[in-house]
This record gives structure tokens, C-alpha cells and sequence, in this order.
């Protein structure tokens, strides 16, 4: 069964990680089907009917993005939004269209791991920033799985640590 990789990154053809990712993704479209908001939507006006009926032909999705201002990136929210309204996602009898499908998050991070910690920089663990995600998730009644991370883009984005990245993203993918 195939994966849904839905791909939110601002900047894609200036990325070095998450481009890095997709390349890899789109080696095996018998596995992955990749899903780039950013390119569909330039202008950021979501078909929301057609994401709709893309999200219900997939039991696994994944959301690929770089972490944002300490979450994801503008589209993604805005998409999340619109996307999951109610009477679709949650809220009716016939909501719940998104129902026990497994949903996971696959994240690049520009700083290391460590200093997303109580008592660092940046306060908070990127499990607890990641918490509307899941709650998001939750309440639309998904299986809302553990998060990818791979950390230290910013200032350590060496051709050799991506590519060390690639294996470790795409194993996540095939045990979801």
C-alpha cells in the first residue's frame, strides 16, 4: 500500500534536506506518492475538495516539512484548516473521513536535538511543540503516529549528513 507524502516546504528548489528526501521519494512511486503543496498552490488557494478526496484514497500519510518558527510552515496550517472542516473530519455522522488512517510527521530541524530541551535555547522538546499536531490528529479520530526528526540543518547541512539522513527517513516510512 502506498504512502501519501504530502510535502510543505516554502523554498523546495532551495532546500537541501527535504529536496534531498523527496528525490529519494520519488525513486519508488510504487511506494511513495509525493504531494508538494507548495508547487500545486502557488498561490496559495487550496482545492480543498480534490485534497479531500486525495486524503481518502491513502491509509498511510505523511506530512514532510522543515520545522517553522517552531512549527510548520504557513501553507500546511492553512491547509489544515481548510482541509479538515467539519462535517468532513470530525463533527457529523458522516465525518470521521480521516478515521484510523495512520498519519505521521517527517520533520527537518535547523538546530540539534539537544537544544529542543528544558533548561537550552529553545525550552521544549519537539514532541511537546509538535502537540496541536497531535491533538489535530487525535480529535479527527487518526492514528496519529511518533514524528521523523532529523536535526542540525542549519549549520551542519554537510552533502554527507543529508545523504546519511535519506536511509534513516526512508525506514521510517516503510515500518509506519
Amino acid at each position: 500500500m502506498k504512502t501519501l507524502i504530502v510535502v510543505t516546504h516554502p523554498e523546495i528548489e532551495n532546500s537541501k534536506i527535504n529536496k534531498r528526501w523527496v528525490e529519494e521519494l520519488e525513486k519508488a512511486p510504487e511506494k511513495y506518492t509525493v504531494h508538494q503543496l507548495y508547487k500545486l498552490y502557488p498561490d496559495e488557494k487550496i482545492d480543498v475538495l480534490a485534497e479531500q478526496k486525495l486524503l481518502k484514497q491513502y491509509e498511510k500519510i505523511v506530512f514532510q516539512f522543515p520545522v517553522y518558527w517552531h512549527s510548520c510552515p504557513p501553507l500546511l496550517k492553512k491547509w489544515i484548516d481548510e482541509v479538515l472542516i467539519y462535517g468532513w473530519a470530525y463533527g457529523s455522522a458522516s465525518g470521521y473521513q480521516v478515521s484510523g488512517k495512520k498519519i505521521a510527521l517527517a520533520m527537518s530541524a535547523g538546530v540539534e536535538e539537544h537544544e529542543y530541551a528544558a533548561g537550552e535555547k529553545y525550552k521544549y522538546t519537539l514532541k511537546e511543540l509538535t502537540r496541536p499536531f497531535e491533538l489535530t490528529w487525535e480529535y479527527v479520530r487518526a492514528d496519529y503516529q511518533p514524528f521523523f526528526a532529523y536535526y542540525g540543518m542549519e549549520y551542519k547541512a554537510t552533502a554527507e549528513r543529508i545523504e546519511k539522513s535519506v536511509p534513516l527517513y526512508i525506514k521510517f516510512l516503510d515500518t509506519l
